[in-house]
């Protein structure tokens, strides 16, 4: 009985420690990418991330957008389902925010293996997204 206690208690340590690190993985990462591929659902997570951690109200952000009630709606279920925001009701009010622990994640895992283990070229690192060209 005591070595299935043991087997319990490694596999929620794992689970816990998975949970508390936020590790992504090939799949989670896929679908997070997914999610930001697509212009108006870009635009608003990037304004969430601007928000910091207040966040903003679906309100609030669909001003900003300039997106129809039900298209914002419709973007946000994915964004929320790829577990890059979050809900909160506030009253009357729902304030989404994002969850900055798996936006660190994701980066993370993009660039986990960055420069082969090397010390990264400043171009590299420092890039501006500016400078990226669509």
């Amino acid at each position: 009985m005591l070595v299935g206690r043991r087997r319990l208690t490694g596999i929620l340590d794992i689970i816990l420690y998975f949970w508390k690190y936020r590790i992504m993985d090939a799949a989670t990462t896929v679908t997070a990418l997914k999610a930001l591929a697509h212009d108006s659902r870009l635009a608003a997570y990037r304004t969430l991330v601007q928000a910091g951690p207040a966040g903003l109200a679906v309100g609030e952000l669909r001003d900003a957008l300039g997106l129809p009630p039900a298209t914002l709606t419709a973007h946000l279920n994915v964004l929320r389902a790829a577990g890059l925001i979050q809900d909160e009701r506030e009253g009357r009010v729902i304030r989404l925010r994002t969850d900055f622990a798996q936006m660190n994640a994701l980066l993370g895992y993009l660039t986990e293996n960055c420069c082969g283990g090397e010390p990264c070229a400043p171009a590299a690192c420092s890039a501006s997204t500016r400078e990226i060209s669509a």
